[in-house]
């Protein structure tokens, strides 16, 4: 269960991820990301309502609330970061870099008292090495880019990659306590610390009413793939679906290759394969 629920997160987060680099390619990423935030939230508290998330609002209870507020100050930090490195550089390097995130959760799992067996630990180096490898650069097509959009959309990927490793963290930590309440606790955050800059800062300049349909599928992709996640971690060690949940690079870089035609270098190439041989020893421990 924790496995399926992990590599679903990982197919959502790929997913949203690459739409949300096509809408930054012509908006802000901050614009991208408010929008979407906001419309996720409007879709999440009924949710919650429907499925009794907020009985988990009883103060004994109510862990939740702060690794909820943390969630939503680093992931937005994430994504904006994620977006803009998207929109500037290539797709399938980007990806990657920002997915060597989890070694922040693995780390952190593993001082937690995570114990995996000697498969998943093989999966775990495995479907790491997959992850970097998957996004492999191409030294050919890397001399004709610009070096400059080049090295900003890496230090971007850093910056991308820590603040989705810990809020991989956050996720974990409130879902202990209420996975719903978490999500809305996280949403509620994002947008109350970004929408008045936000808005002072783009006025929404470039933002169309046809857009609104596609960020909603960005906004909804990401945080049923957060709620996909934390959901995850109540079944399984934190060590092992983190590694699960940030294979999300594979599935942006086929979407990559059929929608905007990106080729798979021999590396990237190789990258796949161990990262889907990661995924088969994970599931087998």
């Amino acid at each position: 269960m924790a496995a399926a629920l992990a590599l679903l997160s990982s197919l959502l987060w790929g997913t949203s991820d690459f739409f949300g680099g096509l809408f930054t390619r012509r908006l802000p990423a901050v614009l991208v990301v408010l929008v979407s935030q906001m419309i996720a939230l409007a879709l999440i508290v009924p949710m919650v309502a429907i499925f009794g998330g907020w009985e988990a609002l009883d103060p004994a209870n109510s862990g939740f609330f702060w690794w909820g507020v943390a969630a939503g100050i680093v992931g937005p930090i994430g994504l904006v970061s994620f977006y803009w490195a998207l929109s500037i550089g290539t797709m399938g390097v980007v990806s990657p870099i920002a997915a060597t995130g989890i070694v922040v959760p693995v780390v952190w799992g593993l001082a937690e008292g995570d114990r995996p067996s000697i498969l998943q630990y093989c999966g775990i180096i495995v479907g790491f090495f997959g992850v970097l490898l998957a996004g492999g650069p191409d030294v050919q097509q890397e001399d004709d880019a610009s070096r400059q959009a080049h090295t900003k959309s890496i230090v971007l990927a850093l910056v991308a990659a820590l603040g989705f490793g810990a809020s991989f963290v956050c996720l974990d930590g409130g879902g202990e306590f209420s996975v719903g309440m978490t999500l809305v606790v996280q949403r509620s955050t994002s947008v109350l610390l970004m929408i008045v800059p936000v808005l002072i800062a783009t006025r929404l300049v470039g933002l169309r009413w046809r857009d609104l349909p596609g960020l909603s599928g960005v906004g909804v992709g990401d945080a049923a793939a957060n709620g996909a996640f934390a959901w995850s971690t109540t079944f399984g060690l934190l060590s092992v679906t983190a590694v699960l949940g940030s294979l999300y690079p594979v599935a942006t870089l086929l979407l990559a290759r059929g929608i905007l035609g990106e080729r798979l270098s021999r590396l990237q190439t190789y990258g796949v394969v161990l990262a889907l041989v990661g995924i088969v020893l994970l599931a087998s421990g």
